[in-house]
């Protein structure tokens, strides 16, 4: 993407954005690279879990991916019908990227850049990444009252607590003063810890006293229902997503993920009543 045509990648932007959005202009966005987007990788999963969820489906119609590479885009639009590539010169995010490596550190941050191009757009936006597993749909369990809501990696019972540990990969925004000033003080906040990635500077931000100032209302979600392989929920009747979090690896992701989805339809197969006696377990994290 040459950026002299950056005017026509908005309005494509505003378009797709404008299609998959809901009534309340909510979109749910993912980024997609050339390694997860391969026939049988993370993507596929993560789409087969809107599938075979608990009235998830229907939030495919919702789903912007975001791709990276004319691969990538392909693939995507090969499979879904909402798919954004993001291209401009002299990025390279083609294969799987290492974590904390300079080039994962410029993607993730490109990555909270764009999101917060989102909210100025006047869009919220559920983004979660794709090794994540949507097993029911998150609408119902999100606090109705919050500006900004994240998952975390552990969870200590009390949502409003900073002391959480927040995981970037799942996050709600809704568009609006308050958390379009909070992404540009998260994406400014950078430069004063430039080896940290947007999550271990979120980390270092949350409790800041301008946060307050602006009554930015922050709400830390509970792994009974956001689940992931740090803190697996124990509770099959509440679990909402899964993420293969605390895992390193695309095929030890792969592997687990696939467990994840076998262990949902022994579930899903199961009769109400048997549903609720249910004293199945997960078989993962097992590779992770």
């Amino acid at each position: 993407m040459n950026h002299h045509r950056s005017g026509d990648h908005d309005q494509r932007l505003e378009s797709v954005l404008r299609r998959a959005s809901m009534k309340d202009k909510t979109v749910i966005l993912t980024t997609l690279n050339d390694a997860w987007a391969a026939p049988g990788s993370i993507f596929d999963l993560f789409l087969e879990s809107f599938r075979i969820g608990n009235q998830t489906e229907y939030l495919l119609n919702h789903l912007v991916v975001i791709t990276y590479e004319q691969k990538s885009q392909d693939r995507c639009l090969a499979v879904h019908k909402y798919c954004h590539n993001l291209m401009s010169k002299g990025d390279n995010f083609t294969g799987e990227q290492r974590f904390m490596t300079p080039n994962y550190l410029h993607m993730m941050w490109k990555r909270l850049e764009f999101l917060s191009s989102i909210l100025d757009m006047g869009y919220s936006f559920v983004f979660t990444d794709c090794d994540i597993m949507w097993l029911r749909d998150p609408f119902k369990q999100f606090f109705k009252d919050a500006d900004f809501q994240i998952a975390c990696d552990g969870f200590n019972g009390n949502s409003s607590d900073i002391h959480n540990s927040p995981n970037a990969g799942f996050k709600y925004a809704k568009s609006n003063y308050r958390t379009i000033w909070f992404y540009k003080f998260w994406i400014n906040s950078r430069s004063s810890n430039p080896k940290l990635n947007e999550q271990d500077v979120l980390n270092r931000i949350k409790g800041h006293p301008s946060i307050s100032d602006m009554k930015l209302k922050m709400k830390f979600l509970s792994t009974t229902y956001f689940s992931g392989f740090c803190q697996v929920s124990k509770d099959f009747n509440k679990v909402t997503t899964m993420h293969a979090n605390c895992c390193i690896g695309l095929d030890p992701k792969i592997s687990d993920l696939k467990l994840v989805l076998e262990d949902w339809k022994k579930y899903m197969a199961l009769s109400e009543y048997n549903k609720t006696e249910s004293h199945l377990s997960w078989r993962v994290p097992k590779r992770c």
